[in-house]
Order: C-alpha cells, then structure tokens, then sequence
C-alpha cells in the first residue's frame, strides 16, 4: 500500500522561505501526477501545485504563481514544493497526494482525481 509523509513545515515570519517535501512508498511513484494541496481552518481544501509523471509540466494555483515551485525526483520517490515570498494568507495544512489514474498529462486539480494523501504539515505565516 502507497503512503505519503510529508516534512518540512513551520512557523515562518511574511517574505520568508519554506521547503516542503514527501516521500511516497511503493514502486510505481514514478507513474503517477503528484499534487500540493492545502486546507486552512474553516476553508476548504484546495489545489496549490502539481507535477505530471515524467516531470516538466507544471501547473499553480493563481494565488501562488510566481512565488512556488514544485518538482519532482522519482529516483527518491520524492515531490518538494519550494514556497519563497510567503504570506500570511498562506497559512495552511499542507497535504502531498497521489493522482489516481497513472500516466496522465491533465492537470485536474479536484480532490477526486486524487486517491492516496499524507497526513499534512503545518505552515504558519505571521509576524
């Protein structure tokens, strides 16, 4: 069975810098889109950033355009969102997942085309 842990969140002040990682288990990482996406309390979940399977294409949510980057090794089993410029509006549980169908370019960027989820890691923005 697939799992997803994800790392690297904190608390962080306006302007500074976070790197996110996940790790997947399992051997078919490679074949699958991977996703950022994120909840904050009393919202709900939303898309943030993905990478399809082969890597080099990428898709963002408007509201992190030009400030994230996500990317991908599947030699590691890994996907890594590097946010720079953070806000406090990008506050948030931040979620890795696992595109559902393998080998796939779309970027759908719902909940449901996603069936394997880590367990989330806290970003906090603030002063």
């Amino acid at each position: 069975q697939v799992q997803l842990v994800e790392s690297g969140g904190g608390l962080v002040q306006p302007g500074d810098s976070l790197r996110l990682s996940c790790t997947a288990s399992g051997r078919t990482f490679y074949q699958h889109s991977m996703a950022w996406f994120r909840q904050a309390p009393g919202k709900e979940r939303e898309f943030v950033a993905s990478i399809v399977w082969m890597g080099g294409m990428y898709f963002y949510a408007d509201s992190v355009k030009g400030r994230f980057t996500i990317s991908r090794d599947n030699a590691k089993n890994t996907v890594s969102l590097q946010m720079d410029n953070l806000k406090p509006e990008d506050t948030a549980l931040y979620y890795c997942a696992r595109a559902a169908a393998p080998l796939t370019t779309n970027n759908d960027n719902t909940t449901d085309a996603y069936d394997v989820w880590g367990q989330g890691t806290q970003v906090t923005v603030s002063s």
